[in-house]
C-alpha cells in the first residue's frame, strides 16, 4: 500500500470515527434537551413540568354567567375539567370550546355534575362580564350548572392563576390575545393532575373516564 492510499485509509478513518461522536454528542443533547425525547416544542416541554410538578389551584374567586361568586371549594369532591378562553377570540378558542363540549358529550351522564364539573375560565375579565359569558356559553350548548362559564375579576388573582398553570396569555394591544391552549383536570383536592392535548378529544374523555372510574372504586 503506497504512502497516498494510507493517508486516505487514515483520513477515512478519523472521519467516520469524527461522525460518530458528533452523533453520540448530539443525541445526548437532544435526548437531554428533550426530556427523553418528550418535549419536542417549549409547550411540551411546559406542559411535562406541569404533570409533574402538579400545582395547586390558587385561591381565586369567580364569577360565573349567572353572577355567582365562588372559588374553588365550591366543587368539593368533585373533578374540574378547565379550559382558559375569552369570547371575542376570533381564532382557537371557538375550537377549544366546542371540543370541550365534545368531551362533555363523550362522558357518561352518571359523572357529570357529581363526581366532574366542566368549568371555562375567562382571561379578559373586562369585557366578559356575567351577561356576554351567558351569552356565549349558549353556542356550546353549557348549562350554567354542570359545564359553567367564568371570569375571575381581581387581576392579581387572574395572573397568578395563569402563571401556576402555565397559561400564556400576550395581549396585542388592539383587544386580543396570543395564547395557548389545552384541557386542564384538577382533582377533588384542588391540585392539577393532567394537561392534556384540546385537539385529542376521543384520547382526553378516555383518560378522565378512566379517572373517574378509578374514583368510584375508591
Amino acid at each position: 500500500m503506497n504512502r497516498e492510499v494510507m493517508i486516505m485509509v487514515k483520513t477515512n478513518k478519523n472521519t467516520v470515527i469524527a461522525s460518530i461522536l458528533v452523533f453520540v454528542f448530539g443525541w445526548g443533547l437532544f435526548y437531554f434537551g428533550t426530556d427523553g425525547f418528550q418535549a419536542y416544542t417549549a409547550e411540551t416541554a411546559r406542559t411535562n413540568q406541569l404533570i409533574e410538578v402538579k400545582p395547586e389551584f390558587p385561591d381565586v374567586m369567580f364569577e360565573d354567567s349567572m353572577g355567582r361568586t365562588y372559588s374553588i371549594d365550591a366543587f368539593d369532591d368533585q373533578y374540574v375539567f378547565i379550559t382558559f378562553f375569552y369570547t371575542s377570540c376570533t381564532t382557537v378558542c371557538y375550537i377549544l370550546e366546542r371540543n370541550m363540549a365534545q368531551v362533555y358529550d363523550l362522558l357518561p351522564a352518571e359523572y357529570i355534575g357529581k363526581d366532574i364539573v366542566f368549568l371555562s375560565v375567562s382571561f379578559d375579565p373586562d369585557k366578559d362580564d356575567p351577561a356576554t359569558l351567558n351569552k356565549y356559553k349558549d353556542y356550546f350548548k353549557s348549562d350554567g350548572e354542570t359545564w359553567r362559564m367564568a371570569r375571575i375579576p381581581n387581576q392579581t388573582q387572574l395572573e397568578t392563576l395563569l402563571e401556576k398553570f402555565g397559561v400564556i396569555v400576550i395581549p396585542d394591544g388592539e383587544g386580543n390575545y396570543t395564547h395557548n391552549s389545552a384541557f386542564y383536570l384538577v382533582d377533588p383536592e384542588g391540585i392539577l393532575v393532567d394537561v392534556m392535548d384540546f385537539t385529542k378529544v376521543e384520547e382526553a374523555a378516555e383518560k378522565v373516564q378512566k379517572i373517574l372510574q378509578q374514583k368510584k372504586k375508591g
